[in-house]
């Protein structure tokens, strides 16, 4: 085998093992603000020709091809369930364009010749490929946050680390990281100070590529780098075949007892998560962008106006495909960060009861857009004095968390985009009340639109119905009986017309029944009680999972509705890719 790997290109190699499995290859370029997705349709193993081919309707593809060389990332889902990412991303490969069609592309690709890429000081970067693994974590700020990742390249100079898209908002180009520490898998470890150098969106599946310059090496560390690069080529090499006198893996990735049981936990994590269906799949889209949105805003300082209209019009699509489904959907959000959750979670509702009084309004595309802007001046927040969204805050944080729409509204104006006037009337006014309780300006009564009152009752409904800052997730029945006591600061009318569409048990609650069951409820009759439920779990044995749709007829079965639970309280979570 070694000896036919020889004979062949080891980047084309490498590609190929990734396209047998579910897979997605996305080309990216630093100055567009969002990645192609692309079609693998000629891999030659000896030659490394690589041929692609992408939709795209735009005029200018040539910027995608930055000085000729084009850059992109291949992303597979591999094991049983298709569950295990891995992924192979390539920098400045020698391509020409040719148009085929109206909107259709090839792009001819010469893969180089070696995995490793000489990078311009003379420092050589190591791929992470074949299932090469290296855990790091990224101290953000001093003894506040880490965020987690996997290294994806290495070199003397640096490493580019896959982080999950929700923790890039603590990241901004050019800033000083107190802490990189790299584990491998045998156990070893080395630390060092870093400093950000470019952050862009990962692949599809969540995820955001940091690259991090290491600083302030010591003699000592720098012999450590050393011999980390070199055992991770060597480790390289092995893999691709690319070198016959290598016959076994490197000692610095062979698992250690430490990340075995890692290894262990993570396959049995993957093993609860079920299958997607495509409205999760979409749900679950549309809360990428809209942080693949904000990632552009925050660190290319451009206002990426198609990926926000393009969440807009796949939510449209998807209340108009199947409501039900997509109010079920909207459950599996429940782990995201909570300002991607609600913004999400408040917009799809939004659609839906706008839609249900007038199919064609036209005011549906522009406030639903409000809707999704709305919290993202929370994220632009991070600091060193709110490091992040996640703690319970004191109250000095909490005064600077109030700041959000006027933080949000700089940011547009410096981005030179305006929004129009349905737009601008949620994100100025989402958070104020009849009765002047409200902020950012306390507005009252007839200074706020119809719409202002609709998407006023969805927000405060879906804050008490989830956990924020400390305080545990209310009922849907509590949560409308508080906002019925609120006095003055909601219109009743539409708390009523709420309470009418989604019930008492809305769909995506997890309801517990008396025989020690919990089910998400996914529809519910005309009285607004449940008729179809999908059992996940009987209490009396925890550990174990329960994948099951019941109808009303067969309810006996586990029992009656007691209440509405919280998800967290019985260890429920979306588990991640």
């Amino acid at each position: 085998m070694a000896d036919l790997a020889l004979y062949e290109n080891p980047s084309a190699n490498v590609i190929r093992s990734l396209l047998q499995h579910t897979h997605a290859l996305s080309v990216y370029a630093k100055d567009m603000p969002f990645a192609l997705k692309a079609e693998v349709i000629e891999l030659d193993l000896s030659t490394g020709r690589l041929v692609l081919e992408v939709e795209y309707a735009g005029s200018d593809i040539e910027r995608y091809l930055a000085n000729g060389g084009l850059s992109f990332d291949l992303e597979a889902l591999k094991g049983p369930q298709s569950i295990e990412r891995e992924t192979y991303s390539l920098s400045n490969v020698a391509a020409k364009v040719f148009k085929t069609d109206n909107t259709l592309y090839r792009l001819e690709c010469q893969l180089p010749e070696s995995v490793f890429v000489h990078e311009n000081r003379g420092a050589v970067r190591i791929p992470f490929i074949l299932g090469m693994q290296a855990r790091i974590s990224l101290e953000v700020y001093l003894h506040e946050l880490n965020v987690p990742g996997r290294l994806r390249n290495l070199s003397i100079g640096g490493c580019m680390v896959d982080i999950d898209l929700a923790e890039s908002i603590a990241f901004s180009v050019d800033q000083d990281i107190p802490g990189v520490t790299l584990e491998f898998p045998n156990g070893e470890s080395f630390f060092a100070d870093g400093k950000v150098r470019h952050i862009r969106p990962f692949g599809n599946q969540g995820y955001a590529a940091v690259g991090v310059q290491f600083i302030n090496l010591s003699t000592s560390q720098t012999e450590a780098l050393f011999r980390y690069v070199n055992e991770s080529e060597r480790e390289a090499a092995y893999r691709t075949g690319s070198n016959d006198k290598l016959t076994h893996h490197s000692p610095l990735f062979i698992p250690g007892a430490k990340e075995k049981k890692i290894l262990q936990r993570e396959a049995q994590e993957r093993d609860k998560r079920a299958r997607q269906s495509p409205m999760e799949r979409g749900v679950m889209d549309v809360a990428h962008q809209l942080q693949v949105g904000l990632m552009y805003m925050k660190t290319r300082d451009l206002f990426p106006s198609e990926i926000f209209y393009d969440c807009v019009d796949t939510l449209r699509y998807l209340v108009e495909q199947d409501r039900k489904a997509l109010l079920y959907a909207l459950a599996f959000l429940r782990d995201d960060p909570d300002w991607v959750r609600h913004a999400v979670q408040v917009a799809s509702q939004l659609a839906d009861l706008m839609l249900t009084r007038d199919p064609h309004d036209p005011q549906v595309r522009e406030a639903v857009l409000g809707a999704l802007l709305h919290t993202m001046g929370k994220p632009l927040l991070i600091s060193a004095q709110l490091p992040s969204l996640k703690v319970n805050m004191n109250p000095t944080q909490k005064a600077i968390l109030r700041s959000h729409v006027a933080v949000l509204r700089d940011k547009l104006r410096e981005l030179g985009w305006e929004p129009s006037a349905t737009c601008g009337d949620v994100i100025e006014n989402a958070n104020e009340r009849l009765d002047g309780s409200g902020y950012p300006v306390g507005k009252r009564g007839d200074q706020l639109s119809e719409l202002i009152r609709l998407v006023a009752v969805i927000k405060a409904i879906d804050k008490l119905m989830h956990a924020r800052n400390g305080v545990p997730p209310r009922s849907p029945l509590d949560a409308y009986r508080r906002v019925h006591e609120a006095n003055a600061a909601y219109d009743k009318t539409v708390l009523v017309e709420y309470i009418q569409v989604y019930g008492l048990y809305p769909i995506g609650s997890l309801a517990k029944f008396s025989g020690g069951f919990l089910a998400w409820v996914m529809d519910i009759d005309g009285k607004g009680m449940p008729s179809q439920v999908h059992v996940i779990k009987n209490l009396r044995f925890p550990d174990t999972n329960i994948n099951s749709v019941l109808s009303k007829g067969d309810f006996s079965q586990i029992g009656k509705l007691e209440d509405i639970v919280n998800p967290a309280d019985y260890g429920v979570k979306v588990i991640k890719v």
